[in-house]
């Protein structure tokens, strides 16, 4: 069951005019300002149109099901990468994360996806790249953004914390591997009851990259032979994965575990 249109037109009469406090140290407040149906090869959603009264970005809720007054909801946090979202870049696991999200959601009976406009985690597209062009000489990405005078991680996720608020969602099951997110959630009021793994399997171009996120900015992935997390034993199969790179997973992940016992 999907957002009735008398709950969209609440939503959308509650926004109208709403200004807060804000969330965070910024004090950001976000409003509702459209609401749309959106058909996709992931399922049917709603497109959730939210502006903000700092800087004027523009954020987006995907939402499948009803998820108003809805507890334990399944929520990806999903930060905007043009590079990877849009042009498939290997050089992250952004556009395999964002799919696979997707894909569960629309196979649950309620989920929602935030897509939130924090590019380059926070630094914008032109510093990214820049970043990039330093990892090109040997920087990995915490080096990369320290070096151009930015913190490892510069995303905020109040915002976040706001919209699911405005969606009156009461708790959420958090798809992520970050728990950072967990905790500025919690911190913002949100009720996380649960994490949900987002595994994806590196690839030649990206292996570094995600290694880095383990070692230096605490995700909770695991390369280097420790006993796997629990929620590690199911293979993660993506879709476009062939049966060569399947059956080498297979074997790397046998092997693992038989070292961790």
């Amino acid at each position: 069951m999907s957002l009735t249109h008398l709950q969209i037109k609440e939503l959308l009469d509650e926004n109208r005019h709403h200004e807060c406090e804000g969330y965070g140290t910024d004090g950001i407040c976000v409003r509702i300002a459209a609401i749309g149906d959106l058909p996709s090869r992931f399922g049917q959603f709603h497109v959730v149109a939210f502006w903000n009264n700092r800087d004027g970005k523009e954020h987006a809720a995907f939402v499948h099901g009803d998820v108003c007054e809805a507890e334990d909801v399944p929520v990806r946090l999903h930060s905007e990468c043009l590079t990877g979202d849009a042009i498939c870049s290997l050089r992250c696991d952004c556009r395999d994360q964002l799919e696979a999200a997707l894909k569960a959601i629309g196979q649950t009976d309620k989920g929602i996806l935030l897509y939130l406009r924090q590019e380059g985690r926070g630094i914008g597209f032109l510093n990214k790249i820049r970043a990039y062009g330093l990892q090109d000489h040997g920087y990995d990405t915490v080096e990369a953004n320290l070096a151009l005078g930015f913190r490892d991680d510069e995303r905020d996720y109040a915002v976040a914390a706001h919209m699911l608020a405005s969606l009156k969602v009461k708790s959420v099951r958090l798809m992520t591997n970050n728990p950072r997110k967990i905790n500025d959630l919690t911190a913002h009021g949100i009720k996380v009851t649960e994490r949900i793994p987002l595994i994806i399997p590196p690839n030649p171009y990206n292996r570094f990259y995600l290694e880095t996120k383990a070692a230096k900015s605490g995700h909770l992935i695991d390369f280097n032979g420790k006993e796997h997390l629990l929620e590690q034993i199911d293979r993660p199969i993506v879709d476009g994965m062939t049966p060569d790179q399947i059956a080498e997973m297979d074997s790397a992940q046998n092997n693992g575990n038989g070292a961790g016992q």
